[in-house]
Formats: C-alpha cells, structure tokens, sequence
C-alpha cells in the first residue's frame, strides 16, 4: 500500500498523510484522526521509513508514560517525583549505549494509538510502558505483534492468561504487596488499630497490590477495614489533599494513614500542619516509593524504597538486548522493597 491509497481511502491529498505521518500540527484533529486510522488498519509503513527497514533498528525507543485518570492532564505526569525519576532514568541507560527515547504521555484511551503508531511507522525499535492499566486491549496487540516491549507495573498473570509467553515482552515489578505489609505491621506493633489508607489508582497493578496488601493485614490483625477511612487518592497530590481534608471535617480521625506513594503522604502531611494536627504526635504516616523529598520534609518521611533506578534501568537494558538480538522469550523481573523508618511513626497514644 503507498500513500496515495491511503489518502484515497481516508479522502485527503497525500500531502495531508505526509503532514500527519510527521507529526506537523498544522492538520485538524479530526482528518488526522482519520489518516491514522486508516494506517492502523492497513498496517501501513511510510516510504521514508524505507532506510530504517533495511537496518536493524533505528537506535530509538519509545517510552510510553500512561496515566487515565478523569482528574489527570497534560502537567500532572511531570509534577510526579516517580514518574519524573523513571524519565530521566530511561533516558540516562538508553544514551549510554547509543539509544534515543522519545517520551509519549497517554492519557486517554484513544491516545493508546500513539503506541502501535509509533511502531508502525518505525519511529521507534521498541517501547517502554510505565503506569498502564492492564486491561488495555492495545497493549496486548502490541506484544502479539511481536514488538519489542518492556512493561513496568503489571500483573504478570495477564501474561499467561492472554497468551504473550512467546512475545518477548519483559515486565518489571517491585514487591509492592510484601513491602506494604512490612509498613502496616510496623503500625500495629506501634499499637495502631484504627489505620487508614490513600489509595493509589486502581487500574494499576501496584495500586490493586498496595490495596490488597492494607486489607490482608488489617484482617488477619483482627482489625476492622473502615470504609471512612480509605481515601481515593489516584496517586495523585492534589486528590489526596482534597480527600484528607474531608476526613479531617468529618471529625473522625485514624491514628496511622499509610499513603500509596510518597507525594501523597505529603500532601497529607501539609493538610494536617495546616489544621494543626501535628504528625507523628496526633497521626503517623508511612509513604511508598521513597522520592528525595521524602528524606527532607519535617519531619522525615517514613515510607518503603523502590529500587527505581535498578528496576528502570534493568527494563531499558533487556528492552536494547532483545531489539539487538530479537529475542522473543518472556522475562520478569520482581525487586525487593525496604521500609525505611524516619521520624513520621509514633507509638499510639493511649488517650486515642
């Protein structure tokens, strides 16, 4: 198929395809939307990508931050000390064996076409997913194309079950549920009963395992889940300041919040100073992910390390060998976590 067939079949001039086959913003949503999809269907694969087809690779990856979320936009990614850390490092591990990375955000459904998009039209040789809802129906046409792939924070049994074991498709987790009940039992054995959680987005495979984690131990402590006291944090700052703040007016306080990540620890603790309730005397928290802000906020956040550098680099090292190679076995890789306790964990006063 050239290029005119697709500006026939979408009714444009083939000067309109070239205009959204590079990317110019002087082409309106809606007929771009259109040449695109054409190209989808039809697999189409440009002509000027015809010096990339006779090679190996390109020498560039994709990294495709996602975010769906009805309260997240264009900035919010890159407010996120995780996400921003995972950017930088991606890039650092790719440049240094002669990679480029090209950084997408998803943040809608239909934006999930940037992804086979981009590997279609041989922008990128392989891709970098963080922060996907594993469900997503383009992630697994993606690895049964055979595209190379790493993914960060999925299930692994969506691999078996969708049957990608031969895909060459990596996936890189961190020990999200054992790290949080580490956290939680080092509440209880503070004398904490009445716990409350931020939780994170809960499309997400590290939002599901951090939830699931809360839950198990509370339960198998004899302690009783309250609804009042699981705040829907998305993983974002500004929804769980807005959701402690409604749990602060409803005058029924925890003793102990444990927050989904660190920024929205945070945040919780710059709502509480706010109303003068003062953190760990009146609440402990414990955070997750362990961001460089964490160790210097007042007072120092306890909260459970992520080895992100490790596990980023490590994706962007496998992701490289398997385009070099065309390697096409499934791997997977779980890091440990570590609780680190700082200065926002107080034994329960017995006045509570």
């Amino acid at each position: 198929m050239k290029s005119e067939d697709i500006a026939r079949l979408a009714g444009v001039s083939r000067s309109t395809v070239s205009r959204v086959i590079n990317n110019y913003p002087n082409v309106p949503e809606e007929t771009r939307a259109k040449v695109l999809k054409i190209i989808e269907e039809y697999n189409y694969e440009p002509n000027t990508s015809a010096r990339i087809l006779a090679g190996k690779s390109n020498n560039t990856i994709g990294l495709f931050v996602i975010s769906i979320s009805e309260n997240d936009g264009p900035s919010k990614i890159y407010q996120s000390a995780y996400y921003s850390t995972f950017i930088n490092t991606v890039v650092d591990a790719a440049n240094t064996v002669g990679y480029y990375v090209l950084v997408h955000t998803i943040y809608s459904g239909k934006d999930y076409a940037k992804i086979s998009q981009s590997f279609m039209q041989k922008r990128i040789s392989g891709g970098i997913l963080v922060g996907n809802e594993k469900d997503s129906d383009a992630i697994k046409k993606i690895a049964k194309l055979g595209y190379p792939i790493g993914i960060v924070d999925y299930d692994v049994g969506e691999i078996e079950k969708n049957k990608l074991n031969n895909s060459g498709v990596i996936v890189i987790n961190s020990a999200d549920f054992e790290g949080t009940v580490e956290a939680l039992n080092h509440l209880i054995k503070l004398g904490h009963r009445d716990i409350g959680i931020i939780t994170g987005r809960m499309g997400t495979y590290s939002g599901k395992e951090r939830y699931r984690a809360y839950e198990y131990v509370l339960k198998e402590n004899g302690i009783e889940v309250k609804p009042e006291f699981i705040l829907k944090g998305e993983f974002l700052k500004k929804n769980a300041y807005d959701e402690v703040k409604k749990l602060i007016h409803s005058k029924k306080l925890p003793t102990a919040l444990f927050a989904c990540n660190d920024d929205m620890a945070i945040a919780a603790m710059e709502v509480f100073m706010d109303e003068g309730i003062r953190v760990p005397e009146d609440i402990s928290i414990i955070g997750f992910d362990d961001i460089p802000m964490a160790s210097h906020v007042k007072p120092a956040l306890s909260t459970v390390k992520v080895p992100v550098y490790d596990m980023v680099t490590r994706a962007t090292e496998a992701l490289i060998n398997n385009i070099e190679h065309g390697t096409k076995t499934f791997s997977n890789f779980t890091y440990p976590v570590e609780f680190i306790n700082r200065d926002t964990c107080a034994p329960r006063r017995t006045d509570k």
